[in-house]
């Protein structure tokens, strides 16, 4: 056989290789899908919140790796500034969350997102957020774990009522 052929047939086996692989492929080998409708979400008291309400999706904030968490603020319901050690992205499901930024609580200065609104909370940096108005806010946080919340000031209540 000339050369062009040897490679020729030799790369027609690899082909006819890769297509029998992946007709064939084993369980192991396919991904995992999971789908969750919203009835299956599971939702609990967050500690001293005034009724806010936290539900892990996927992954576990406390542990290594990505994690999707849903929170939900009644109205007027807010927190103080915090931080959190890595990134977050926030993603406004429902109502009007208020959001600021730095170490002092000042409604005034609360940029209001709308739903479909997405924020970046960057790793160490000092913000404070919630449902300002009377409509209750669902958002969706992703970050990579292990997570967790700073208080600027512990010496106050990490939730608080917002003026109506």
């Amino acid at each position: 056989m000339k050369p062009n052929t040897v490679r020729l047939f030799a790369f027609s086996w690899v082909i006819v290789g890769f297509i029998a692989t992946a007709v064939t492929g084993d369980a192991k080998d396919t991904p995992r899908f999971v789908r969750i409708a919203p009835a299956d979400i599971q939702w609990r008291d967050v500690r001293d919140g005034h009724g806010v309400q936290q539900a892990v999706v996927f992954g576990d904030p406390e542990k290594s790796g990505i994690y999707v968490v849903r929170v939900r603020f009644p109205p007027h319901i807010m927190d103080v500034p915090h931080w959190h050690p890595k990134d977050r992205y926030v993603t406004v499901l429902e109502g009007t969350w208020y959001t600021g930024t730095g170490e002092t609580f000042d409604f005034a200065k609360a940029v209001p997102l709308k739903a479909g609104s997405v924020m970046l909370h960057p790793g160490r940096a000092a913000h404070w957020d919630g449902a300002g108005g009377n409509d209750a806010v669902v958002v969706q946080v992703i970050g990579e774990g292990p997570g967790s919340s700073t208080q600027v000031d512990p010496s106050k209540p990490f939730w608080m009522e917002v003026p109506r």
